[in-house]
């Protein structure tokens, strides 16, 4: 029996078994639904292990990278950072053109949220720089990955005079993290079993049928940003065909992403990933999980949609330039919804304060946000995901690497 799975886990890959998996979830939950309900926990325990074991591997991996880093090397992270930059902003505009286009309203009559927003675009960097600053051990062991950043940055920085004793031993613990993590992948199907099963048990896609409408605006937006926008940034990049990289990292990361719901937890995926492409590990070690911080196009979509289905709900006339502005203020926030207890949902009330939307009225929408995030938050976390190794990618392919 043991060696017909080993041939069957040698014959098939990752993302085929991942595939089985959903069908598996699906009969499950048609055949028994208390039974599928109960195999959640297998998808908790999926989660779980990836967020445990990511924090420790971006910790060791950036400290790693940068300390064994040759004198000179070229890290090729500015280029990253300005296709994270450009990327959100498009994907903000995106959802501006889409709302006007189809302009949604949103039936606001949902009970108060008990979350408090925050009161402005300050206080959402102040944030940033407060969990920058936070002490490494509460940054590892609460996954504040900014903090871990730039303690790994700052001890690697210091690490790279060490001694070539030192320098190895710390490459040989950041193997022995990325091989339990290897691991941990490797329980992907069973576990995307688990959360899939539990999800269509509870809620299936019923609850979603009076959003209809608001949720193709979000998604169709996200699908025109991955298909369209995020290609013509990589044409720009390498001048070479741009789909194979782009549907690679839609498949390899961002079905995972799709049903982990959590950018954090598909980091070791995308490392793993990276290093199947043979990208510079040098790069990859510090754009992934620092993409998975601001690099958030599917956030920036959300909030500008949300805010601008309740303008237009409310009989607001939107002009052009608040509109610009609206998504320069999305893309900002999103690079900071990570750093916000309960992400890009959260930032609405900032936003929609743009167009003088009472406080109240604003949480309405974020209760509609909460509504349908069975559907958007799984295509936002797999539209940022995917998107950290298209553009980590194009940026080494740029310089032939």
């Amino acid at each position: 029996m043991l060696s017909i799975f080993q041939r069957f886990m040698s014959a098939t890959s990752l993302v085929s078994r991942i595939v089985i998996g959903i069908v598996l979830a699906v009969v499950l939950v048609l055949i028994s639904p208390e039974t599928a309900k109960q195999v959640g926990i297998l998808g908790t325990i999926f989660v779980n292990a990836l967020k445990a074991t990511a924090p420790i591997l971006v910790f060791f991996l950036v400290m790693s990278a940068i300390a064994n880093r040759q004198r000179g090397m070229q890290t090729n992270i500015r280029p990253v950072l300005g296709l994270y930059l450009v990327g959100t902003l498009a994907a903000a505009f995106t959802a501006v053109i889409v709302s006007f286009a189809f302009p949604t309203e949103l039936v606001l009559e949902s009970g108060d949220v008990a979350i408090t927003p925050p009161e402005g675009l300050g206080q959402v960097l102040a944030t940033l720089i407060s969990n920058m600053v936070a002490n490494p051990i509460t940054a590892i062991t609460e996954a504040n990955y900014v903090g871990i950043l730039v303690w790994a940055i700052a001890l690697g920085i210091s690490l790279h005079h060490a001694g070539e004793t030192t320098r190895q031993a710390l490459g040989d613990v950041s193997d022995a993290v990325s091989q339990v993590i290897r691991w941990v992948i490797q329980l992907a199907p069973i576990g995307i079993f688990g959360l899939l099963s539990n999800t269509l048990a509870h809620t299936g896609f019923a609850a979603m049928a009076g959003y209809s409408q608001l949720l193709m605006v979000i998604v169709g937006s996200m699908i025109f940003v991955a298909l369209v926008i995020n290609p013509a940034l990589v044409w720009f990049m390498t001048r070479s065909n741009p789909y194979p990289l782009v549907i690679r990292c839609l498949r390899e990361s961002g079905v995972t992403a799709f049903f982990t719901r959590s950018s954090a937890a598909n980091i070791p995926v995308n490392m793993q990933l990276c290093k199947d492409m043979k990208l510079d590990e040098n790069i990859y070690s510090v754009s992934i999980p620092l993409g998975a911080t601001i690099n958030m196009a599917g956030a920036a979509i959300t909030v500008t949609v949300l805010t601008l289905a309740a303008a237009h709900t409310l009989g607001i006339q939107v002009d052009l330039g608040t509109a610009v502005l609206l998504s320069v203020v999305a893309a900002v926030s999103a690079c900071g919804a990570s750093g916000v207890a309960g992400g890009s949902l959260l930032l609405i009330p900032l936003a929609c304060h743009l167009f003088g939307i009472d406080q109240s009225i604003a949480m309405q929408v974020v209760s509609v946000g909460f509504i349908i995030s069975v559907v958007q938050d799984s295509a936002e976390t797999a539209l940022n995901s995917s998107t950290d190794v298209v553009f980590t990618a194009a940026a080494s392919q740029r310089d032939g690497e």
